[in-house]
């Protein structure tokens, strides 16, 4: 590689990125940057979020209450690093309702407090949030602008305040924004990075942007009083006012020394972002510039001007957003400001009032926040906060996308085997289920409702699956219930997902399950005995001491449900490694039967394929199949009406999809791949035995076919269901101990 070559290919490619993001603008540049999109020059903290938010987009994604809108922001980014926020879509609309509600009344005017237990993503969330904006500032919608002071050196120019006007072929300068680096004696940065309209008066300011408002706003938002009432920082202030009285009040030459400048939001470099660990102190300090000997170059003009500069977190923050983790642990008097900023958008110092325009957003455990709501204060405080409760996850299929993002080959260092987050995700959502309320139902729901295993309820909840212990109609009734149990305890203090295992608990037993000797891989049954050690630590986890109410809280027992459901999952997947019944075979056989019974619904004959003569629908065949499929206790002609009209329904939903019978009918599926292979339990049980057989000692006591039936079981154990075959062997082999002895 040629050195110079590279650096020179780097630095022309760095000098038109830096040209083509418009980095440093004089003001009439920037004015006219403003003119051509005034929207999005004139937005405070709230708007730029909730533009932020909207730039990467939506999804309907399904929920028990209903489909609901998920914002892509809270996804993990392409470029990884980052893990994806998983569930929690109603603290999702819940923010961005609160933004839009800032948009409108054109400021910022309360705290968001998320609160919820600990673990329960509320960090994660606004992580998602700031990584938004540090994207979304580098795009061309997402620029954002500040300015700084610039003072060309004595050799350019001469003058009465010490730095003059540079005469031209042309004129004078315009402005000294582009100077080069060494006809700049001082560049005064601005380190709260006030928006360059503050340096408009504000008449002047207020017509410009309610103009741009009029002309372009389609919606009721109010222009941001953070803009439009807003004034300069007292250093910028000091220094506007020194270098007007300078130029006899010629306001134009004052911009002379103003430089435009983008800056881009960071989490690393803590630039309009910022994390506000619990301390004792008010988060803004100032420092004495003029003290500084850097400055010794000021020009005259600012030499009797006593200068200071701000800091700290709400400065680093300033024109984005800043989170306040555990607000709660903080004394009272320590964040007592927040009242007035919350409100003002202002925070007092000694030697100046703070400005601020960013989306103050904190987090709590319920613990906290309960000791809180009994203080005197409290009523004060509620007035300015808004409370955003984030749950635990209670459901397990979207828990599993937690451990399956962080709990890789990579991180722990060996293979992963197929369900070993299945089991853990499955026992976490079981311990922060609670038992429903039947009184809170109808008569006829009531029945439905009281019965309700926790496992059943966590079936319901992840994909409306209905017990099979029930008819066609109940499964119906219960599924028609899913949003009112899902929301049945949102008014409790005590409500459903505040207590129970945590992702944090959770995956540290992941963990340690990966380094069991007993497996060469992460394995289900490590993890079942971490998750089974874990129940006995009464002392130390808060939701293990629950009283145990018809099976809720029974943690014990939950992990022989979840062993249960993992046997079941391994059972499926040797039957269909084995091959001894095809899918194919299951669906021709359903798609028979939806053909006859639809005849049988509409009263028309159905084509004899050996005879061809169109008979009356088989009664007996018919019956035959819904032997193996109807749950016990339902009328046929009832469950034949409600099969032809849910595949109506689907149609309906899905004109142009081919109907799926096997995602619309899953437990119908399930019930007539369990009797097939129930009728061929011995072939099972028998090829089971030979595959341990293979897989040890004894492979030369199988003929050749038993032989390549065990190695193609195998293959398929690995390539269609991830397993090793190390740990394939230790699941199976647990399979015939339970199942099959």
């Amino acid at each position: 590689m040629d050195a110079r070559r590279f650096l020179q290919d780097v630095g022309s490619t760095v000098s038109g990125e830096f040209a083509k993001n418009r980095t440093l603008l004089s003001f009439e540049e920037y004015l006219q940057l403003f003119n051509g999109a005034p929207k999005l020059q004139a937005r405070n903290a709230a708007q730029y979020l909730k533009d932020a938010i909207d730039s990467f987009g939506t999804d309907q994604v399904a929920h028990p209450v209903g489909n609901i809108r998920r914002f892509k922001i809270f996804d993990a980014a392409q470029e990884g690093g980052d893990v994806r926020v998983a569930g929690q879509e109603e603290v999702q609309n819940a923010i961005y309702r609160l933004l839009g509600n800032f948009v409108r009344a054109g400021r910022i005017n309360k705290l968001i407090l998320l609160h919820g237990p600990n673990g329960s993503a509320k960090s994660s969330l606004v992580e998602a949030l700031k990584r938004g904006l540090e994207l979304y500032s580098q795009t061309p919608d997402g620029a954002l602008y500040t300015f700084n002071w610039v003072f060309p050196n004595e050799k350019l120019v001469k003058g009465s305040i010490g730095f003059g006007e540079k005469t031209t072929s042309s004129g004078t300068l315009a402005s000294y924004a582009h100077l080069d680096s060494d006809d700049i004696a001082v560049r005064m940065l601005n380190p709260l990075r006030e928006h360059p309209l503050f340096l408009i008066p504000r008449a002047e300011r207020k017509k410009l942007i309610d103009e741009a408002f009029t002309n372009t706003s389609k919606s009721d938002a109010l222009p941001p009083s953070y803009l439009v009432d807003g004034e300069l920082s007292s250093n910028n202030k000091k220094i506007f006012d020194a270098l007007l009285a300078s130029y006899s009040g010629d306001w134009l030459k004052v911009l002379r020394h103003v430089q435009v400048e983008r800056f881009y939001i960071s989490r690393r470099y803590q630039v309009g972002t910022f994390l506000v660990e619990p301390q004792m102190s008010v988060d803004a300090a100032y420092q004495q510039v003029t003290a500084d000997r850097t400055q010794a170059n000021l020009p005259p003009a600012l030499h009797s001007v006593t200068l200071f500069q701000a800091h700290g977190p709400l400065v680093s923050a300033n024109r984005g957003l800043i989170e306040y983790a555990d607000l709660l642990k903080r004394p009272l008097e320590a964040f007592k400001y927040l009242l007035g900023f919350s409100e003002t958008g202002e925070v007092p110092l000694e030697h100046m009032v703070l400005q601020l325009d960013e989306v103050l957003i904190a987090s709590s455990n319920e613990k906290h926040l309960a000791a809180f709501k009994e203080l005197p204060d409290f009523p004060s405080f509620k007035g300015r906060i808004e409370l955003v409760r984030v749950p635990y996850l209670r459901r397990w299929k979207i828990e599993r996308e937690v451990y399956d993002a962080q709990v890789t080959t990579r991180t722990v260092g060996r293979h992963v085997a197929p369900h070993a987050t299945r089991v853990a995700a499955m026992w976490a959502v079981l311990t922060r289920l609670k038992k429903p309320i039947p009184d809170r139902y109808s008569s006829e729901a009531r029945t439905l409702i009281e019965r309700l295993s926790p496992l059943e309820k966590l079936k319901l909840y992840q994909d409306g699956e209905a017990p099979d212990r029930l008819t066609v109609q109940q499964q119906k009734e219960l599924k028609k219930l899913i949003p009112s149990l899902y929301e049945e305890s949102d008014a409790y203090p005590n409500y459903e997902g505040r207590i129970g295992a945590s992702a944090r608990e959770i995956k540290t037993a992941l963990f340690n399950a990966a380094q069991s000797s007993d497996h060469d891989s992460l394995h289900p049954l490590a993890v079942l005995k971490e998750l089974q050690s874990l129940t006995r630590d009464k002392s130390v986890y808060e939701y293990l001491q629950q009283e145990i109410v018809d099976g809720y809280h029974d943690h014990s027992e939950f992990v022989r449900v979840v062993e249960s459901d993992y046997l079941d999952v391994v059972d499926r997947e040797v039957r269909e490694s084995m091959g001894l019944v095809s899918e194919a075979q299951y669906l021709e056989l359903f798609e028979r039967y939806v053909q006859t019974v639809s005849a049988w619904v509409k009263g028309e004959r159905v084509q004899n394929k050996h005879t061809g003569a169109h008979d009356k629908p088989d009664e007996a065949r018919m019956g035959e199949f819904e032997g193996f499929v109807m749950p016990k206790g339902d009328d046929a002609n009832e469950f034949r009406r409600s099969l032809i009209a849910t595949i109506g329904a689907w149609r309906i939903d899905n004109p142009d999809a081919p109907v799926d019978f096997a995602r619309i009918f899953p437990d119908l599926f399930k019930r007539l791949s369990d009797h097939f292979f129930e009728e061929r339990k011995r072939q099972l049980k028998r090829n089971v035995e030979n595959i341990l057989k293979y897989l040890g000692d004894e492979r030369s006591a199988l003929s050749s076919k038993e032989q390549s039936q065990a190695k193609s079981t195998m293959d398929q154990m690995v390539t269609r269901f991830g397993h090793t075959e190390a740990s394939a062997k230790d699941s199976i082999v647990f399979l015939v101990r339970k199942r099959y002895p």
